[in-house]
């Protein structure tokens, strides 16, 4: 899953209390941000092996640090930390941290059992990467489900509100796209995993820009 994992941002959004959507973009990809950069220094690894589903390559056999539920409950509670230490908003710290503890679960839908309790077996997964007819329909209504959501819970409070939600809209589909058929890539090399973290930046300051230019409709 990529873009779907915006989706629990969105929502959350819209809490009264809840830090900005370019916030909480972060936070929905934190466990991915930390997945990367730990295989750039060697510490978490995946490969590439053809055929490993049938919507994507990527063998994620060593990612205790990030995608075990352990894992990602310590990235959780450092983002609510974070938060709460940057903003003293107790309320938006929990949101925070949910968004990011929600990545886990989402991934827990489409991965084959790759994912971990505490970093060892048993492997979870459900894998719906394996069922693109599911998991490709499953992916967009979540996310722009959310996105609905998020539109009708906000107004525009700047001229430039739709520019803003436009160019949203279209970096979301141009980045799930390219993830879904674009070349395979031969290696996981190092060009792949600055990609990835420069496109989840790209879409949260994509999303930070849509926040700027909208706001609660009770606010």
């Amino acid at each position: 899953m990529f873009i779907g994992h915006y989706a629990p941002a969105m929502i959350a959004a819209t809490h009264p209390k809840a830090p900005g959507l370019g916030t909480l973009f972060v936070a929905a990809q934190l466990v991915d941000f930390g997945f990367f950069g730990l295989a750039i220094f060697g510490i978490e690894n995946f490969r590439i092996t053809p055929g490993m589903t049938a919507m994507n390559p990527l063998d994620l056999y060593d990612m205790p640090y990030t995608h075990s539920l352990l894992g990602s409950s310590v990235w959780a509670l450092g983002f609510a930390l974070l938060i709460w230490l940057i903003t003293r908003n107790k309320t938006g710290a929990i949101i925070g941290g949910i968004v990011v503890l929600s990545h886990w679960l989402l991934d827990l839908l489409v991965h084959i059992p790759d994912l971990t309790l505490a970093g060892s077996p048993p492997n979870l997964g459900f894998g719906l990467w394996d069922y693109p007819a599911i998991a490709m329909p499953l992916e967009l209504l979540i996310t722009f489900g959310a996105l609905a959501f998020y539109i009708f819970r906000t107004r525009s409070k700047a001229p430039r509100s739709k520019l803003a939600l436009v160019l949203l809209v279209i970096l979301l589909l141009v980045f799930q796209a390219f993830n879904w058929f674009a070349p395979e890539p031969d290696v996981a090399d190092l060009a792949m995993m600055i990609t990835a973290l420069v496109a989840f930046a790209v879409a949260s300051f994509a999303a930070a820009f849509v926040s700027s230019t909208r706001t609660l409709k009770h606010a």
